[in-house]
């Protein structure tokens, strides 16, 4: 069984907790794009814990955590993120851990590079997170990266990093206020990557292995199919591929064939960064929204950007993603408001469209909104579709039919346990 769980939006809609929960019915979860810059937030009997890097199944015993070739890795916010859970008496091992050994280095340069550059755009910057990744990602495909395996073969690794990063400085020495000190790079590979070596993989040979074998693996995304470097609200995306067909290759088994895929989407709509929103709430009615959803990015603390349940985005985040069935996530949120809005449509140049457009359609989008009936009643204690009020049961069904995926979990909490099964 290969399953993946996927954002249906933005990012930020709950892959983590779902995740968490999941993984007790699988034996290896797989992180397969992405690094450092974004969060999945846990909330588990162990604890509340932030991923930026780790698979969310790292709290979960007796489970393998894969971290892929398509990822991004930056060694020293994992070695701080290891750290962390073993403050809390998480144990992460090479049994608990693989790092494929074909993952990216993100370094030191490219955190600095992707600060210049925002730095340089002023307000038309794309809301990095300035942790390097579109600068890392950008090296790999000049063929100027340095993966994990790398580490393995110090004297070939001092031969490259001799040549990248005399090109690099070429690069870097025009914004005027940066050179890239060698010796401390040799140093930061060294301090950071003598930790990580007993953890890198062929993570291939050990998914064929172990799918062979019959195992069972849980793809896990980060950010959401409008965050796709192809497919979203491009340039305001991500630097990878955040969509469900990516993860067998992001992981390592580009042969194999996924099962099922779980979007995710919150009941409401929220956004961290740059780029068209068109949903968007401001002034009082955004503010109560935001802090009723605690909508904080996991990864900065930035305030999120928070809006009605949008149908259109929604409709074509389950069409990119493949989306077999669907968690919806923080329906509790929304107790608090008489009626619910939700955008069916938007209005480009006087015209009503229900289809989710792109380039500079996207940015004239205008919201058409419909409100639907409030349930004004904590659901958080609700375990089964007949616990719910009717309006909020009313509400589910709606979007249901709206985005043309089933819903199959819906999470009243932040919990481990405060979800019910749709079916």
């Amino acid at each position: 069984m290969l399953t993946a769980i996927v954002g249906i939006n933005w990012g930020d809609e709950g892959k983590g907790r779902m995740v968490d929960l999941l993984s007790e019915g699988y034996d290896i979860i797989c992180r397969y794009q992405g690094g450092n810059n974004a969060g999945h937030t846990v909330v588990n009997d162990k604890g509340k814990f932030i991923l930026n890097l780790l698979p969310s199944g790292i709290l979960r015993d007796g489970v393998v955590n894969i971290m892929g070739n398509g990822m991004v890795i930056d060694m020293e916010h994992l070695c701080g993120e290891i750290d962390k859970l073993t403050e809390k008496g998480i144990s992460v091992t090479p049994e608990s851990l693989k790092i494929s050994d074909k993952a990216f280095i993100c370094m030191p340069y490219h955190k600095q590079q992707d600060i210049l550059e925002e730095d340089r755009l002023g307000d038309l910057k794309y809301g990095s997170t300035k942790r390097g990744i579109a600068p890392v990602y950008g090296d790999k495909y000049m063929k100027k990266g340095f993966r994990m395996l790398d580490l393995l073969s110090p004297e070939t690794l001092k031969q490259k990093l001799d040549n990248v990063l005399e090109w690099k400085n070429l690069t870097i020495k025009s914004y005027g206020t940066y050179n890239i000190d060698d010796s401390a790079i040799s140093a930061w590979l060294s301090k950071f990557g003598d930790r990580l070596k007993p953890f890198i993989t062929d993570t291939t040979e050990y998914l064929n292995k172990a799918t062979g074998a019959g195992k069972k693996v849980l793809f896990e995304a980060q950010l959401g199919a409008l965050r796709d470097i192809d497919y979203g609200i491009y340039p305001y995306t991500t630097s990878s591929q955040t969509l469900a067909a990516y993860a067998p290759i992001g992981a390592g088994i580009p042969g194999k064939k996924l099962d099922s895929v779980i979007g995710v989407m919150k009941a409401y709509s929220s956004c961290v960064g740059e780029g068209p929103f068109a949903v968007e709430m401001f002034g009082d009615e955004g503010e109560a929204l935001r802090a009723a959803g605690a909508e904080y990015g996991a990864a900065t603390g930035r305030p999120r950007r928070v809006g009605a349940f949008d149908v259109p985005a929604s409709r074509y985040g389950v069409i990119t993603q493949g989306a077999s069935e669907i968690a919806l996530t923080k329906l509790d949120v929304l107790s608090y408001m008489e009626k619910i809005p939700v955008c069916t449509a938007y209005e480009i140049d006087g015209e009503k469209t229900e289809q989710f457009p792109s380039g500079d359609r996207l940015a004239k989008a205008k919201p058409v909104i419909e409100y639907l009936d409030g349930f004004k009643t904590d659901v958080s204690k609700c375990r089964s579709p007949k616990d719910l009020p009717d309006a909020a049961l009313k509400y589910i069904r709606y979007i249901e039919k709206a985005v043309g995926c089933p819903i199959s979990y819906v999470s009243v909490g932040a919990g481990r346990d405060e979800y019910l099964k749709m079916k």
